[in-house]
């Protein structure tokens, strides 16, 4: 099977019209027309005045120096661009357009759509400047992908759109072009888009009104923009200049493509020599002729274009039902290609052949709609009624080609056709008599074509002197060989006070209106670019370099660091982005419970007595403090998930979580008596525990800090650490000194981490008759820490289904209960 060739020309010899086309294997798929004479206007931003305010269509017609005005309706107008005092927030389908927009004010438009006929330009103050891989909407928060991609295609896009950093008040749309491409391409299209446009807005506030601001590109850039596909073997070109901007341009956009654009220096024109001239010709004919003997009829109306699907020469079916299937199946797919070349848009009328079976009508909608899915315009269809027509509605993206290549017939008048000579020689009696019974003047000089002028001298002349005798005037039949019918001209002569006098009654050679000559615009000059993202430029590869890669080339090792990297950036983009590390609080508490549990029940029971001192008191606490060695097995896994957590890092909306988990874990190290505790009575607590719980209080008040460095922390540690042996000694030396405020250091400061070294149990000598007390004293504090496990498990389930935790202050003693402690 022969390689299916793609090939893009450009054809910009001529001064007066370029072309661009795109062939398959020398067949025309697309063609692009743009005429000197009539230069394309839509995407051009200018800055334009109001000149009428009109309440009756809710539209402004705008003054920005093209030959007619642009029609700007209400719903284009951006709430930015009302006057002030005007509510903003307000429907714009329930406001009056006199209550937002004024006379002579002035606004930064942008062209949607060409002038048409009588019809302006359509005008829109929601700008939208376009890139090669993505579109930039500055006053529209609303983005969006290509709908012509897959929901995996687009999924992958919206991963990659999720890095880059597009203000809310702006709209990103990704291209079908840009379906492939991976954050960085994207990040240079939208950082160049931005800076274009923040030059078109300085501009355009300094700028006088009217004047353009920023022009399109020309033909060649515009269409490599919108048009080239990878599937593109060459692009040609046959204008020096038109190249060189070419392949800049190419080169900008899409780096490593430059080899493919060609300069075309053959003696033969370009088209002529793909055998493309012929194909684009056929774009002025009515009919077009299929292979098989068909043919379609295409006629352009004001309202819709109607195409007549003809059987014509077509004999190659076996009955009449086959041969209707297989040219309407033929027709279909020149329809959809000939409505690509001739850029036909609006409402589109296609009367098939009569099909008497409704699978064979099925058969030629898919084809139709197959064969018009590389079409860049927006297409809806309907079904083939019982009448044999389908209606489809084709975008209209620029003005047809019959429009910018050909002008209104001066015979016709664009009906198609023209009177016959006996038809027009009867208008003119008509006419004779008509003027004859207005006027009192002596004379009518009648001028016609040659044809009507010898049949109404050799077949009416009897009633012409019949119109002169009835009206007492006379008639001067006289012959014009520059006139053609439907054309002539009627004047009346007369003398006053001895001087010919000649009045036009009629004439319709001049009835033409003459066209108008586009307004020139403001000397500014405009933003002329085409959006082209600056890739880095690469740096120039040594000679060592350049035959290390030869070697990789010849031992297959460059073809394998080629496959890594595919994969990877096929890997990278479908890798879904990483979500924060959200921790099972649940998990961590009863972690908690069983490790407090456990720790209860490992350390020896004692009873505090009333005649335990202060400094006893301190010293069990600093030996609660410190933390103890694992005696089995879950002890040591437990204390090895902590220490995994605490290196693991976490997001920054689990600030306030993790701040709860440390509070909590600092609750769990410190000594049983600092712990709240509902079920003991308030008179039982100590005043160290006291103010070790307002510590603890105001710490869960403060917002969450950051966790220092595992240097700093074990140095805060042995610090900690020599800093309560130094309080214990002084403790030791004065045990008088009941009335001292001072507080352990050790408990206004947070827990120390289990990297800490352990501290020695200080050894208390109590007497043997507190032993039982202790023992009773440990039991109740063994209940009342289940029943507080208990209570923070139903909390914690209850809290468990809401998605964010919000750190509970721990209760603070009252202040009558810890004086009654006292």
């Amino acid at each position: 099977m022969s390689h299916i060739k793609k090939r893009m020309l450009i054809n910009a010899s001529h001064d007066e019209q370029s072309r661009v086309a795109i062939a398959l294997n020398d067949y025309l798929q697309e063609l692009d027309v743009e005429s000197a004479h009539k230069a394309l206007t839509k995407g051009n931003i200018y800055k334009g005045v109001i000149t009428k305010v009109e309440p009756s269509l809710q539209a402004a017609f705008i003054e920005y120096g093209a030959a007619r005005q642009g029609f700007l309706p209400l719903n284009e107008v951006h709430a930015d661009c009302w006057k002030e005092g005007a509510d903003k927030t307000a429907d714009p389908r329930k406001i009056n357009i006199k209550d937002v927009l004024d006379n002579r004010q002035e606004l930064l438009i942008q062209v949607v759509k060409e002038e048409r006929g009588n019809k302006g330009a359509a005008l829109t103050t929601n700008i939208s400047l376009a890139g090669r891989y993505t579109v930039l909407m500055p006053n529209n928060s609303r983005g969006g992908i290509s709908r012509k991609l897959s929901e995996d295609e687009r999924r992958a896009i919206k991963q990659v759109l999720a890095h880059l950093n597009v203000p809310e008040n702006m709209g990103l749309i990704v291209r079908t072009a840009g379906k492939d491409q991976e954050l960085e391409s994207l990040q240079w299209d939208y950082q160049y888009l931005r800076r274009l446009w923040d030059e078109i807005r300085i501009k355009g506030e300094s700028a006088p009104a009217p004047s353009l601001i920023y022009l399109e590109g020309d033909l060649a850039t515009r269409a490599i923009r919108d048009h080239f596909t990878d599937d593109i073997d060459e692009i040609q070109v046959d204008n020096p200049e038109v190249y060189t901007r070419t392949k800049a341009f190419v080169h900008a956009v899409l780096p490593g493509k430059e080899k493919i654009v060609k300069l075309y220096r053959g003696k033969q024109p370009l088209f002529r020599k793909y055998a493309i001239e012929s194909q684009c010709e056929e774009i002025h004919h009515r009919e077009i002729r299929l292979r098989s003997g068909g043919s379609i009829v295409i006629d352009p109306t004001e309202a819709l274009t109607s195409i007549d699907v003809n059987s014509s020469r077509a004999t190659g079916g076996k009955n009449i039902d086959d041969t209707a299937l297989a040219t309407n199946l033929e027709a279909a797919a020149e329809v959809a290609r000939q409505l690509r070349i001739r850029d036909i848009g609006g409402l589109v009328v296609i009367d098939f052949i009569d099909m008497a079976n409704r699978k064979h009508g099925q058969k030629v909608e898919e084809v139709l709609r197959d064969a018009t899915k590389t079409d860049k315009a927006r297409i809806q269809f309907a079904k083939i009624s019982r009448f044999g027509l389908m209606e489809m509605s084709r975008q209209r993206l620029h003005p047809s080609i019959r429009e910018s290549t050909t002008e209104t017939c001066p015979r016709c008048q664009g009906s198609g056709s023209i009177r016959t000579v006996e038809s027009m020689a009867l208008k003119m009696l008509t006419r004779m008599e008509d003027w004859a019974e207005r006027g009192k003047k002596p004379t009518l000089n009648v001028q016609v074509p040659s044809v009507t002028g010898e049949y109404l001298m050799n077949n009416k002349r009897t009633h012409i002197a019949r119109i002169e005798e009835i009206h007492n005037i006379q008639i001067a039949l006289q012959i014009k060989p520059e006139l053609m019918i439907p054309h002539y001209r009627i004047e009346r002569e007369w003398k006053d006070n001895e001087q010919q006098r000649t009045e036009v009654l009629e004439d319709t050679s001049r009835g033409l209106k003459a066209t108008v000559e586009k307004r020139k615009v403001s000397p500014l000059k405009p933003v002329v670019g085409i959006p082209m993202p600056q890739h880095p430029v690469q740096k120039k590869t040594s000679i060592v370099a350049w035959f290390m890669g030869l070697i990789e080339i010849l031992t297959g090792q460059a073809a394998k660091k080629k496959r890594l990297e595919e994969e990877r950036k096929e890997q990278q983009r479908q890798r879904k982005p990483r979500r924060p590390n959200n921790r099972n609080r649940q998990r961590n508490r009863n972690a908690k419970n069983t490790m407090l549990t456990e720790k209860q029940a490992s350390t020896p029971k004692k009873v505090e007595t009333p005649n335990t001192t202060v400094v006893e008191k301190k010293a069990e606490q600093t030996a609660d403090n410190a933390p103890s060695t694992p005696t089995n097995e879950q002890e040591s896994t437990q204390a090895r998930r902590r220490r995994r957590r605490r290196r693991r890092p976490t997001a920054k909306r689990e600030g306030l979580e993790g701040h709860d988990q440390n509070t909590e874990q600092a609750a769990s190290d410190k000594p049983e008596s600092s712990k709240p505790q509902p079920n003991k009575p308030e008179s039982s607590k100590p005043v160290v525990a006291v103010e070790v719980e307002k510590d603890l209080g105001s710490e869960e008040s403060r917002p969450a800090k950051k966790r220092p460095s595992r240097r700093n922390r074990s140095n805060k540690a042995k610090q900690a650490a020599k800093s309560a042996e130094a309080v214990e000694k002084n403790e030791q030396k004065k045990p008088e000194s009941k009335d001292e405020k001072s507080v352990n250091p050790v408990a206004q400061e947070k827990p120390v981490t289990q990297k800490s070294k352990p501290q020695e149990k200080p050894k208390a000598q109590q007497p043997k008759q507190a032993e039982k007390k202790i023992e009773k004293k440990a039991e109740k504090k063994s209940e009342d820490v289940k029943k507080q496990t208990v209570a923070e498990q139903t909390v914690s389930q209850e809290a468990a289904p809401q998605k964010t935790a919000t750190p509970q202050a721990s209760p603070k003693p009252k202040t009558q209960d810890t004086s009654a402690g006292e």
